[in-house]
């Protein structure tokens, strides 16, 4: 039986990995996390594993030869807020611990495929991995820049063919804006979907950011990815383990925050029975707000953001990913549903 060991496995990318791992019929999962913050057992609770690891005994207990034959490790575990300012934190949470994984992957002959992030890009406006583009904003994005570039000195450059002189398996996947179930323990950290939707049950209304960086009110644009195809191209990579490298985790389609907020608000009223309208009117009904931008995320926020998927593509990926409407209106019934 294969075994395969799941990091940050109660957090949102970590707990759909092990959906889609049970998906096809794989049990022998390790569950790796800190829960500290209990109300995150939910992801994990209607899933099945063999073994749950506290993330404090995990890394040395694995190093040390725990664990028996570990086929593959799906590194999720970090600290994921980008407004985290305690660089201490940061380098030891997202990179010390790492690179200790790394080596013991290499030892215990373990495939690695880790969450690395689209804020490694930060100030850039081209988004291909490669270090002329790579410009963090945060010491989040640094944190994960720094363990790529780990990579990329342990395994060599190639981002297009597996990594030079290795013969295991090493895939950094630089996420874009996830979005989709199993976030609502990440708090501000959840999605713009998430937030938005639990802001219109609770006020008949969402709010998006106004005008900044030369872009008009709610049109500052990202590039929004369904969970499912998180999921999908982490299980693709899974499937053919001659495959290492550096891969943006994106649509390779970049569409305005209007865009998310047209598709929530929309999905809400069609499962009341009412129909979709249009951005304007949804504006002349007040159901959608306006706010300044904060004064706190100037100079700290990217206002555009579009995976480059050549690499991806490369490959021979070729999974097709949702757009917002068809994304966010499956999340949407997905949230009702739950409640």
């Amino acid at each position: 039986m294969t075994r395969i060991v799941v990091t940050g496995a109660a957090g949102f990318i970590g707990s759909n990995l092990i959906k889609g791992l049970n998906a096809r019929g794989m049990r022998d999962i390790i569950a790796v996390d800190d829960l500290t913050q209990g109300d995150k057992f939910r992801n994990l609770a209607d899933l099945q594993i063999s073994d749950y690891v506290d993330a404090d005994e995990f890394y040395d207990d694995y190093a040390s030869g725990s664990y028996g034959q570990v086929e593959a490790i799906f590194h999720e575990g970090a600290c994921s807020d980008t407004m985290e300012m305690n660089g201490k934190y940061m380098m030891q949470n997202n990179f010390a611990t790492s690179v200790k994984l790394y080596q013991a992957c290499q030892k215990r002959g373990a495939r690695l495929l880790y969450a690395s992030s689209a804020a490694t890009y930060g100030g850039s406006d081209t988004f291909r991995e490669d270090p002329a583009f790579e410009r963090p904003l945060n010491v989040y994005g640094y944190s994960k820049l720094l363990f790529d570039q780990r990579m990329r000195q342990e395994c060599g450059h190639e981002f297009h063919r597996a990594f030079a002189g290795k013969t295991m398996q090493v895939v950094g996947f630089r996420y874009f804006n996830v979005y989709g179930p199993r976030e609502q323990h990440k708090g501000r950290m959840a999605s713009v979907a998430f937030h938005q939707f639990n802001q219109f049950k609770a006020e008949g209304k969402v709010k998006l950011f106004g005008e900044y960086g030369g872009y008009a009110a709610g049109a500052q644009m990202r590039d929004f990815v369904f969970i499912d195809d998180v999921v999908a191209v982490n299980l693709w990579f899974f499937d053919h383990p001659g495959v290492s490298g550096i891969f943006n985790l994106g649509t390779g389609r970049a569409q305005p925050f209007n865009d998310v907020a047209s598709a929530t608000v929309n999905a809400l009223r069609q499962l009341n029975g009412q129909a979709a309208l249009p951005l304007d009117e949804l504006m002349a009904q007040g159901l959608l707000e306006y706010v300044p931008f904060p004064e706190a995320l100037r100079g700290k926020y990217q206002c555009y953001t579009q995976a480059d998927l050549t690499a991806l593509r490369a490959t021979g990926c070729d999974h097709v990913f949702a757009d917002v409407h068809t994304g966010v209106s499956s999340y949407v019934a997905n949230l009702a549903q739950q409640g």
